[in-house]
């Protein structure tokens, strides 16, 4: 390869990278504008919570069969279709929530809109994953600053348009309109499929689910599975109950709950961009048992600390250390997993499907004994970390 194909691929594999990481920001920004939105959603379409309920539990149910078979079809030489074609539906579902006037419309649009998510935006991060093979944990730090910005930015999107005397439906429009943006943008440049790389020959979609089955039997990668979702109690778990343990354990009012969410988020995306550069000079590994091993003493200080101010300052140092340990962790199943990429997105979402009850038992742990000593649950992330890495 001459010295101007090496410039020409590089700066293709430059611009692919940063439309990838607009990808998972937009994403965010979606998720974002669709948390700060569900009041407004709610009294405008008269919802009840049951509907609410089922607003947020069918779409996902069906992703999640769904979104297997799309990570594995990825893998076997249908990757820049599933790209494309769900970032078309991804726009068409925004589309149809924008237009949304009553219930029907509104689960249609969701319900299109998270298996899009999976195709557009988990396949979009396989693909990232594929140009730099070399640097898997260092884009997957960018891959979580691009969305820990998107979720600080999304709420404030919805607080513009409402503060322009518009609905919270322009809010979901303007993000269809920069969907489609984005998608002329990756029209233009190739994606390949990860056996395209080395020249294999084509694989059929049995080939696929042989190969997924298989890599389900080595160790490295059942170990990287495992320790993604217990590391999700420390991350996404807690970040859930951080308002209701404010209230209801410690007596605090809606703002000063609002205040330590806020903390946790800011504190949270600081990590994210300092974690960047520090991946350029330590190891991945070296700093996760080094972040594990400090939670490990936090969270229980987290706990015991009666003093509100001290918790909000211990539940900063958490958000800033936590930060990494998605990006290393998936970093580390894709290099496991190389020249399957899409399949490591089917096997998240099979671990995916089991970890997502976690919630649901702290939640019903919490209604038998308190939710005061239920978080104490969530300590199990740094142990199982800690314990998981031993050999590593």
């Amino acid at each position: 390869m001459s010295l101007n194909d090496e410039q020409k691929t590089a700066r293709t594999v430059m611009r692919l990278t940063i439309i990838f990481l607009m990808i998972e920001l937009l994403d965010e920004l979606v998720d974002g504008v669709r948390g700060a939105a569900w009041p407004l959603i709610r009294n405008d379409l008269h919802l009840s919570y049951v509907q609410v309920g089922m607003l947020l539990t069918i779409p996902n149910t069906i992703a999640s069969l769904i979104e297997p078979i799309l990570g594995i079809l990825g893998d076997v030489g249908q990757r820049r279709q599933l790209i494309l074609g769900g970032g078309v539906a991804f726009a068409i579902a925004l589309l149809f929530i924008s237009l949304s006037n009553d219930f029907s419309l509104l689960l249609a649009g969701f319900v299109l809109f998270y298996p899009a998510s999976g195709s557009f935006v988990s396949l979009s991060q396989a693909t990232l994953m594929d140009i730099e093979p070399t640097r898997h944990e260092q884009n997957l730090a960018r891959w979580a600053l691009a969305g820990s910005l998107g979720n600080v930015i999304g709420p404030l999107i919805l607080a513009g348009i409402i503060a322009l005397q518009s609905s919270w439906r322009s809010a979901f429009f303007v993000l269809a309109v920069l969907t489609v943006w984005l998608l002329a943008l990756l029209w233009r440049y190739p994606i390949a499929t990860p056996t395209s790389f080395e020249d294999a020959p084509a694989l059929s979609f049995k080939d696929g689910i042989r190969n997924a089955i298989a890599a389900l039997k080595r160790p490295s990668v059942l170990r990287w599975l495992t320790l993604l979702q217990f590391s999700d109690l420390m991350l996404d778990v807690l970040h859930g109950f951080i308002a209701l343990y404010f209230v209801d354990a410690i007596g605090t009012n809606n703002t000063q709950a609002s205040l330590a969410v806020t903390i946790w988020l800011g504190f949270g995306l600081l990590g994210d961009f300092l974690l960047i550069p520090l991946l350029e000079r330590v190891s991945g590994l070296s700093y996760l048992k080094v972040s594990a091993f400090l939670v490990l003493g936090l969270y229980p200080a987290f706990l015991v600390v009666p003093h509100l101010k001290v918790k909000l300052i211990i539940l900063a140092c958490l958000g800033l250390l936590n930060a990494g340990w998605y990006s290393i962790l998936q970093g580390q199943l894709y290099t496991a997993m190389p020249g399957q990429s899409g399949t490591v997105m089917t096997l998240s979402n099979v671990f995916g499907l089991v970890g997502g009850l976690i919630p649901l038992a702290v939640g019903i742990l919490a209604q038998q004994i308190g939710l005061q000593p239920a978080m104490w649950v969530l300590l199990v992330a740094p142990i199982a970390l800690l314990l998981g890495l031993f050999k590593v």
